[in-house]
């Protein structure tokens, strides 16, 4: 990838075209057992129903929503500070790793010096973590401990998706709303393939499927801007976005911005199949403004060191 002049990180700016609110629907959050659990979803409004009296008022549909703060009109959007660290704290809780002075390969302490990449480089102010001696960081270790983190309860909010308080809307809105219901809660027996998905997903269902290796939750220490999302047969489908650079024309902006737009219409997660020049630079902006997990092709950071 080659270093677009007009690209500077003092400069760097959100599309806002990516950032304008949804049509008929409203950014809305979830909170879980602790205020700092605060799970999104997309609110999305419905019509009046004709009815032989007039009308039935419908209640609202809740879908599963993976712009993080960029659909948020209440968030203050700054690609050049990245976004909250949302995990931070539960990171920090646990107890279990501990903060680096600083890059420790040799490769990342010269970039980091580099005075030709200054204009380029994301300032990240906060250091990188890793786990300390004898202990493991994994959501899976967790699991098979017995323990129900943030990111486990967070998940199964979010896989839930307020499906109880929408039947309950529907019975509540009319005859027409009671029997929408009603049909709804009918289901053929089909053939299940092994799945075995409840009613309700609980922290726990979350908890014991991650534990038998059914299902795994994409959180790296060093990515704390990650909205947790849970990978697993018996959870929601899960769109894998690919982005990468172009032959012709191609910035660290239009990367992030590629990004944005991704999780935009839906991609719960994105992977990044850029080369060339500057990879690591580019995906620590992808990352640090990503509230998705963000895959990588490590020889193409391998084939710039050489």
């Amino acid at each position: 990838m080659n270093a677009n002049p007009q690209f500077l990180a003092a400069t760097a700016t959100v599309d806002e075209a990516a950032i304008q609110p949804l049509p008929n629907s409203r950014k809305i959050y979830v909170e879980g057992s602790r205020p700092d659990i605060r799970v999104p979803m997309r609110e999305i409004s419905q019509s009046d129903t004709p009815a032989s009296m007039g009308f039935e008022k419908n209640p609202p549909i809740y879908v599963y929503d993976t712009s993080g703060p960029y659909s948020d009109p209440a968030a203050r959007i700054d690609i050049r500070s990245g976004l909250p660290a949302l995990r931070a704290g539960w990171i920090a809780e646990r107890d279990d790793t501990e903060e680096l002075p600083g890059p420790t390969s040799q490769y990342g302490i010269e970039r980091l010096n580099d005075a030709k990449l200054a204009e380029l480089r994301f300032n990240l102010l906060r250091k990188p973590r890793r786990a300390k001696a004898g202990k493991n960081v994994s959501q899976m270790h967790y699991a098979r401990a017995g323990l129900i983190t943030p990111e486990m309860e967070y998940i199964a909010i979010r896989e839930n998706l307020r499906r109880k308080e929408y039947l309950e809307g529907l019975k509540a809105s009319g005859p027409m709303g009671q029997k929408l219901a009603d049909l709804m809660g009918r289901q053929h027996p089909g053939q299940n393939f092994g799945a075995s998905i409840p009613a309700e997903i609980t922290p726990e269902f979350v908890r014991e499927e991650i534990a038998r290796g059914r299902a795994i939750i994409p959180a790296n220490i060093n990515h704390p801007e990650i909205e947790p999302m849970i990978i697993g047969r018996n959870f929601l489908v899960k769109i894998n976005a690919n982005i990468g650079n172009s032959a012709v024309t191609s910035s660290i902006g239009e990367e992030v911005e590629k990004m944005t737009w991704a999780i935009r219409w839906g991609g719960d997660t994105v992977m990044d199949l850029s080369t060339g020049k500057h990879i690591h630079e580019t995906r620590e902006w992808i990352i640090r403004n990503s509230p998705v997990p963000i895959g990588t092709v490590p020889i193409y950071q391998a084939l710039e060191k050489v």
